[in-house]
C-alpha cells in the first residue's frame, strides 16, 4: 500500500519557542550553547530540556537515564507554548525511549515541527506511524555541521521560515547511480536504524511506491551489505519508487561503498541518485519526510510537490 502524505506542521515565525532535547547520546555543553545561540540569532526563543546535559551513570553513551530523556521529549512536545522540537544530537539510545513516551498525549498536543537525523530516525518513523506527522531530517543544534557550515544553517532556516523557497533539494555533487524519474512520498533516514526497526511497533510494512532517502555513518561495506540485504529479504524494499542517497561518512572508500550500493539497489530497477547532500556530511541539507516529491536523475534533485511546512 502506498503511503499517504503525512500532516505537515506550521512554519515558524519570529519569536517561536523551540525546545532542544537529547533523546540519544550525551551532548557537549559548549556545542549546545553555540547551537542555542544560532537559534536565538534567527529570532527564535530556544529552551533546553532539563536532562539534555545528563550522562547515564553506567552507560556513558547515553544522555542520562531513559526516563529523563523520554520526559524531556514528551513534556516539551506537550507544552502548548512550544512550536518546534529540535534534537541536540543523535547517538545511540533513541530506540530505548520510544515505548516510554505517552503517544496519546503527544497526539493530542497536535502537529509541531520536529528536527533531527542519525539515530533520530527511530523517532521519525514513530512520529509517522503513531502521529501521522511529517518531520524534518535535518541538522541538530549541537552538531558540527550545524555549527560550522553556513549552507547547512541556511537550508534549515529557510525550511523553518520560508519553506516554499527550498522546493528543489540537492547539492551540485549529486550524481546518478541508476537513471530515471519517480514520484512518491519521502521516507527514510539512517539506513541501519530502518533495519533495526523491523519487527517493532513503529515499523512500516515497507517502502512500496515511495521515495526512500537513506544515509549512514561508520558502517563498513560488509555491514551496509548486511543492512540492505536484510531490508531486501524482508520485503521492505519491494516496490519502492526511487532511492536518494546521502552521505556515507566513515564507511570506507566511497568507490567501494558506491559499488556495494549499486549491487544491492540496482536490481530494484528504480531511479537512484547518489550524494544528494544530506546526513552526516559537512554540508547537510534539510530533507522533509512524509511529503510528496519527484526524484529526477536528469536534474539530479528531489523536487517537493508542496512546501515542507504549511
Amino acid at each position: 500500500m502506498t503511503l499517504a502524505p503525512l500532516t505537515r506542521p506550521a512554519r515558524l515565525r519570529q519569536g517561536a519557542r523551540v525546545a532542544v532535547v537529547a533523546p540519544g547520546g550525551p551532548v557537549p555543553g559548549e556545542r549546545l550553547e553555540a547551537g542555542v545561540d544560532i537559534l536565538r540569532g534567527w529570532g527564535l526563543d530556544p529552551v533546553v530540556g532539563r536532562h539534555v546535559l545528563d550522562v547515564h551513570r553506567d552507560f556513558g553513551y547515553l544522555a542520562g537515564a531513559d526516563e529523563g530523556r523520554a520526559r524531556d521529549l514528551e513534556e516539551t512536545w506537550c507544552d502548548p507554548s512550544v512550536d518546534a522540537v529540535v534534537c541536540a544530537r543523535g547517538g545511540y539510545g533513541v530506540q530505548r525511549i520510544v515505548d516510554l513516551l505517552d503517544w496519546a498525549a503527544m497526539r493530542a498536543a497536535g502537529p509541531k515541527v520536529f528536527v533531527g537525523y542519525s539515530d533520530i530516525t527511530a523517532l521519525h518513523e514513530a512520529f509517522a506511524v503513531r502521529l501521522g506527522l511529517a518531520t524534518l531530517h535535518g541538522p541538530m543544534a549541537a552538531t558540527v555541521s550545524f555549527l560550522k557550515d553556513a549552507r547547512t544553517q541556511d537550508s534549515l532556516r529557510a525550511t523553518l521560515f520560508e519553506p516554499e523557497s527550498v522546493m528543489t533539494l540537492g547539492l551540485e555533487t549529486a550524481g546518478v547511480l541508476v537513471p530515471g524519474r519517480a514520484r512518491g512520498v519521502t521516507l527514510g533516514g539512517c539506513v541501519s536504524l530502518l533495519a533495526a526497526g523491523l519487527g517493532t511497533p513503529d515499523a512500516r510494512p515497507g517502502a512500496r511506491g515511495e521515495l526512500l532517502l537513506i544515509e549512514d555513518i561508520g558502517e563498513e561495506a560488509y555491514r551496509l551489505d548486511r543492512i540492505l540485504t536484510q531490508l531486501s529479504r524482508s520485503g521492505w524494499l519491494d516496490g519502492v519508487a526511487g532511492v536518494a542517497l546521502g552521505s556515507w561518512e566513515d564507511c570506507g572508500p566511497y568507490e567501494e561503498v558506491r559499488t556495494l550500493l549499486y549491487d544491492r539497489l540496482g536490481p530494484l530497477g528504480v531511479p537512484v541518485v547518489e550524494e544528494l547532500g544530506f546526513g552526516h556530511c559537512a554540508t547537510a541539507l534539510t530533507m522533509p519526510l512524509g511529503v510528496p516529491a519527484v526524484l529526477d536523475t536528469d536534474t539530479r534533485a528531489l523536487t517537493l510537490d508542496v512546501p515542507a511546512l504549511r
